[in-house]
């Protein structure tokens, strides 16, 4: 029998490999469709959603004009900085999650490893040289090379379904655009994913209109602030200095990846790659690099500040309108510190820390400045990105309010950051 042009003769997964490598060689996947494709499966289970009944968006325009006339009043600035109309949108998880992963697109991409040289691979067999050429001295019958260069190979394609994984895990949690206190692409529409509201409203036996005015008016509270363009540069300041880290991370994955089939490199092949891609939390965690921990922490220490003040707003408004008012403000309190899968890889993901004492840690400080120097002071945070709190101020609101009081006598910051932590 004459060998197999991609292999060892009777070695069908040795051909298959080398199958597999000259086609992706020669036609590259478009890793981010894969991502998203996969992000939507995750989030529907693979079935069709259905479209959202007319009634539906009616009842949600009509609950989402009462909260945001409250939310105005409440936070004493526009839903929206450019002074255009907002629109809350109802979509489901599918819809939720592909409008999140372009949102985040360039982020995410900017984490990604950098896709290796496709391998020069031979059209010969055993002894023809290149790739398979290691005379079956790997301890794996030849397949060791071919077994490592594959790996790293298919890098970058195993972060973008760890990615599309993470989101769409996350789409089974979001009520609102703003799961994650991270900024969107620009946009008139709010999108609140109506089905999981009610899915909590049932949860909680609370009726689903309130939840509906509850979740639209954090929303709401969330889009003023984070559409703000001092706040939105700043947190993407801090989002891009977290995947500068993580690309640098992620490559070194996915040369771990490429070194699974070498014995010498410490690899055992076939062992090591199943182990690696049965980890995906593993992998994850290997994101948050020592380099990236300074920006993960300021991060962090602002995300949980615009997640408390949504929080505070919602419950304000809240306290007019919604009858079951202290049952609404304790579920979503349980639901915060109860994580989701979705939202512990998202965490991970983006270097934000989700754990009870920062949600904790955001509501008191919060409740300090307003103890401090009243509800009007809040609109201070958002004046700048100089304005927002260092980790070390948001642990004491006192010297957050004693720095912002000093810094209007002084000109601004050209560069609007804060000092350092």
């Amino acid at each position: 029998m004459e060998p197999t042009a991609s292999g060892e003769p009777g070695n069908p997964f040795q051909a298959l490999l080398g199958d597999l490598m000259k086609m992706m060689g020669t036609s590259a996947p478009d890793h981010w469709e894969m991502t998203r494709s996969f992000a939507v499966n995750v989030a529907t289970g693979g079935e069709a959603e259905s479209n959202i009944e007319p009634v539906a968006r009616i009842r949600l325009e009509e609950l989402a004009r009462v909260a945001e006339l409250h939310v105005i009043e409440a936070i004493g600035m526009p839903i929206s900085s450019d002074g255009r109309r907002l629109t809350c949108v109802p979509i489901g998880r599918g819809g939720w999650a592909a409008r999140a992963l372009d949102s985040w697109r360039p982020f995410l991409e900017a984490m990604a490893p950098r896709t290796p040289p496709a391998p020069d691979l031979p059209d010969g067999g055993p002894g023809a040289g290149g790739l398979f050429d290691d005379g079956g001295d790997d301890g794996l019958g030849g397949l060791g090379g071919m077994l490592g260069q594959w790996a790293q190979l298919i890098g970058p394609m195993f972060f973008g379904l760890q990615v599309g994984s993470v989101v769409g895990h996350l789409s089974h949690r979001a009520l609102g655009q703003y799961a994650l206190a991270l900024p969107w692409i620009p946009s008139d529409e709010l999108l609140i994913v109506t089905g999981n509201v009610d899915l909590f409203a049932a949860d909680w036996s609370i009726p689903e209109d309130e939840a509906v005015l509850w979740v639209c008016a954090r929303e709401l509270a969330s889009h003023a602030v984070l559409s703000r363009p001092a706040v939105r540069e700043r947190v993407a300041e801090l989002l891009t200095a977290m995947a500068t880290s993580a690309a640098a991370a992620q490559q070194g994955i996915a040369e771990r990846l490429g070194g699974l089939g070498d014995p010498l490199g410490g690899g055992t092949g076939l062992e090591a790659i199943q182990g690696m891609f049965g980890d995906p939390e593993a992998l994850l965690g290997e994101l948050l690099t020592p380099e990236a921990r300074r920006s993960s922490d300021r991060l962090t220490a602002v995300a949980v500040v615009v997640d408390a003040y949504a929080d505070h707003v919602a419950d304000r408004v809240g306290q007019r309108l919604v009858g079951s008012h202290a049952l609404l403000a304790e579920a979503w309190y349980r639901r915060r510190i109860e994580r989701g899968k979705g939202e512990e890889a998202a965490g991970a993901l983006f270097g934000l820390d989700l754990e009870q004492a920062q949600v904790d840690r955001g509501r008191a400080f919060i409740a300090g400045v307003v103890e401090r120097a009243g509800e009007d002071s809040l609109a201070r945070l958002w004046s700048s990105g100089s304005s927002l709190p260092t980790p070390a101020e948001v642990d004491a609101p006192g010297l957050w309010l004693e720095r912002i009081s000093l810094f209007e006598l002084d000109p601004p910051d050209p560069e609007g950051t804060p000092p350092e932590a």
